[in-house]
């Protein structure tokens, strides 16, 4: 995975950059990065297929993730107190753009307001080469792909995987961000890749 271009472009926005080579590694350097600190994860594939989730059970006081508590309404609001936040991207722009499509906005609102330090992780297959790609790829691979893995009854996960802009009930793409800039009064931003392909 190139990554010289989306460091450079990533960097002029304010935000830092990690590369590694394996999900592990990621892992590794995250945990070290926020032992000791109370973190929120938003619904992230690439968390769970890298471990992270125990690992910061491990050293954390607390670590709120929905997908592992059984009150994940309580959970996804524990998650927006926390001193950092780790979620995914559904595409990431080598200009530097990260695009997040949501159903219910924690993860959006978690990326733009009230933590100190917000961490995206990303495996290669969410770089595109250019914002209008990452948009592209977010409404029509990620958002499909979601509802797909959760059984909606959307046209995108019974149909043809591409944006039909519905106005089903159980659409999973009710909002989308572009973090264009980190966000002021954020310790720190980063984007963290993985020459590995995860996650939608």
């Amino acid at each position: 995975m190139e990554t010289t271009k989306l460091q450079k472009s990533v960097e002029s926005r304010g935000w830092s950059f990690k590369s590694f080579a394996t999900g592990a590694e990621a892992a590794e350097y995250l945990t070290g990065e926020l032992a000791g600190e109370t973190v929120g994860i938003g619904g992230c594939g690439t968390a769970e297929a890298i471990g992270l989730y125990d690992r910061l059970k491990a050293v954390c006081p607390d670590v709120a993730w929905h997908w592992k508590e059984e009150d994940m309404y309580a959970a996804r609001v524990r998650a927006m107190r926390g001193d950092a936040y780790v979620c995914s991207a559904n595409a990431v722009a080598e200009t530097g753009e990260i695009v997040n499509i949501d159903g219910m906005g924690n993860r959006l609102a978690a990326t733009l307001f009230g933590h100190k330090r917000v961490y995206i992780i990303a495996g290669r297959n969410k770089l595109c080469p250019d914002l209008d790609a990452a948009i592209y790829r977010a409404r029509n691979v990620a958002a499909p792909l979601r509802a797909r893995s959760m059984n909606k009854k959307t046209p995108c996960a019974v149909g043809e995987l591409k944006c039909h802009d519905c106005r089903a009930p159980e659409r999973v793409c009710c909002g989308m961000t572009i973090l264009m800039y980190k966000m002021m009064g954020m310790e720190k931003c980063e984007l963290i890749m993985i020459d590995e392909d995860l996650g939608m």
